[in-house]
């Protein structure tokens, strides 16, 4: 492994990887809380991450003062089943997570610079949790989009659009310097297919070859959490 800051940490089951998860996110968040008086977090979409973010609804904390955002999201309505920021809405804010406030990135009259300043405003991300797909993309950071070298740049801004060839829709993610700045970093797989990209992606190579790499390359440590 070519990472020494990432490790990985094997459950024995979905569900104690889902509560391990949502106890580890809550424990740093309380840990921001505490420290700052408020806190950030970053979530995936999709439906893998859905029973770790109920179960992280639940946890008692300070919600009023946590900002939540997606890793990324799709340029979709709100009430489309595609949308991410439906997800959270459904599967985070609600229980003790009500209070949050949740950055929506395809709201305001000009939505793409409205989530941009409201993003830069509360970074560095306190706690960052990821998804990973078999071809290692993170967030929308894709091996086939063309926007992926600008994406990941030093000087990219804080959220970018990038259009993967095989997704039906365009993509905003946050850019590779927001996820490298994270002061938590924590990326959710399951399944051996995912393993194996996972161990693929640990060794050396370009971030284009493998995105996840992006994450890896900040010298915090990165936890990864894994069941089959």
């Amino acid at each position: 492994m070519s990472y020494s800051n990432v490790s990985i940490k094997t459950w024995p089951d979905r569900t104690a990887l889902m509560r391990g998860i949502a106890d580890t996110v809550a424990s740093e968040l309380r840990r921001a809380l505490a420290t700052n008086g408020q806190a950030s977090l970053a979530v995936p979409g999709g439906t893998t991450p859905g029973p770790f973010l109920e179960m992280l609804s639940e946890e008692d904390m300070d919600w009023s003062n946590v900002t939540v955002l997606l890793t990324d999201e799709r340029v979709v309505p709100e009430d489309s089943d595609r949308s991410n920021t439906r997800l959270v809405r459904e599967t985070l804010l609600h229980n003790h997570a009500a209070q949050a406030t949740l950055i929506n990135y395809n709201a305001g009259a000009d939505p793409l610079n409205e989530a941009r300043e409201r993003v830069h405003a509360i970074l560095p991300i306190d706690v960052l949790v990821l998804g990973m797909g078999a071809d290692m993309h993170t967030a929308s950071l894709f091996p086939d989009a063309k926007e992926l070298e600008d994406a990941v740049a030093d000087d990219a801004p804080v959220l970018v659009e990038v259009n993967p060839a095989g997704q039906p829709e365009s993509r905003l993610s946050l850019s590779g310097p927001v996820l490298k700045s994270a002061k938590n970093a924590h990326i959710l797989i399951q399944g051996p297919e995912k393993m194996t990209a996972l161990e693929t992606a640990l060794e050396d190579g370009p971030a284009a070859e493998a995105p996840v790499r992006t994450v890896f390359e900040a010298e915090r440590p990165v936890t990864v959490h894994y069941a089959t």
